[in-house]
């Protein structure tokens, strides 16, 4: 049977106790394939596992849908129940942020690129509270999907400074048939829209394509990707593509040693990001 658990002293004492080595994976809920994945590799790696499920309000900017965040947490339940989870977290915003509250992580300049240069303050709310589930849950593992590509790095990074001794397990991207990233917000697209969405994978792997047939021009990976994109009269609007290293998220001129190209996009009124890592190693001028 699951345990189900509301409060920070409850669930410290549950980790404390239970098998180790212990797999977290942090969630907001609305759980698809790409949680399901997260879970199943921590099962396959952990003696116990804890996913916690808290739409975290700090992370949401002005105008964003924090109040229309997809929720059902009896259906997430009883997924992770299925799916051989020992224990779920599940607090409210008063246990996270009490009265009074004013303690952030700030990662610094790598927290200001990409998403965080579209979203201000966004990755000091993630940071915050991936930190304090790091904190309360104590695990030896935290599984986080490759989609949210700049959080992963991010969340190395934490960890790496404040020497929280948590190993970050990042894992692939789980997509629809037709490329699309699973996302929780996939739900604000209808049918055509979510077809027309598979647009944004294609340009990626034509870039990757050009990659392996030798370019190695960041700019015109980018053009590529671009074009693509506006060949397509859902997206609505094109709010970056970048090919950045992998370690400092810095845009590089060329492909050389691992970068991550990234993109955030509109498909009607919907953001959709996604990524692909190319790693250029091995390639020399």
């Amino acid at each position: 049977m699951i345990k189900v658990i509301h409060n920070i002293e409850d669930m410290t004492l549950w980790s404390n106790n239970a098998d180790k080595s212990l797999g977290l994976v942090p969630t907001m809920g609305a759980l698809h394939q790409g949680h399901i994945s997260l879970v199943r590799q921590a099962r396959s790696e952990n003696a116990s596992v804890v996913a916690s499920i808290f739409v975290n309000p700090t992370q949401f900017g002005d105008g964003e849908d924090l109040d229309t965040y997809p929720r059902d947490l009896g259906v997430d339940l009883d997924v992770l129940e299925t799916e051989g989870v020992d224990a779920v977290f599940v607090p409210n915003t008063a246990e996270i942020y009490p009265e009074g509250y004013d303690t952030w992580i700030d990662v610094g300049n790598i927290a200001d690129k990409l998403e965080g240069r579209l979203r201000k303050g966004h990755f000091r709310g993630v940071a915050t509270v991936v930190t304090k589930l790091f904190c309360v849950v104590h695990p030896n593992v935290g599984y986080f999907g490759q989609k949210d590509g700049q959080q992963a790095v991010i969340i190395k990074r934490i960890v790496r400074d404040l020497n929280l001794g948590v190993t970050v397990r990042v894992c692939p991207t789980i997509r629809e048939y037709n490329g699309l990233a699973l996302s929780s917000r996939n739900v604000y697209l209808n049918e055509k829209e979510k077809l027309d969405a598979s647009i944004i994978y294609t340009a990626l792997i034509k870039a990757e394509e050009m990659w392996r047939h030798g370019e190695i021009e960041s700019q015109r990976l980018k053009s590529s990707v671009e074009n693509t994109l506006r060949s397509c009269q859902s997206i609505t609007a094109i709010e970056y593509v970048s090919v950045a290293d992998t370690k400092t998220l810095n845009e590089v001129e060329k492909v050389d040693g691992e970068v991550m190209i990234s993109v955030a996009a509109r498909i009607g009124s919907v953001r959709l990001i996604d990524n692909l890592i190319l790693d250029g190693s091995e390639t020399t001028d």
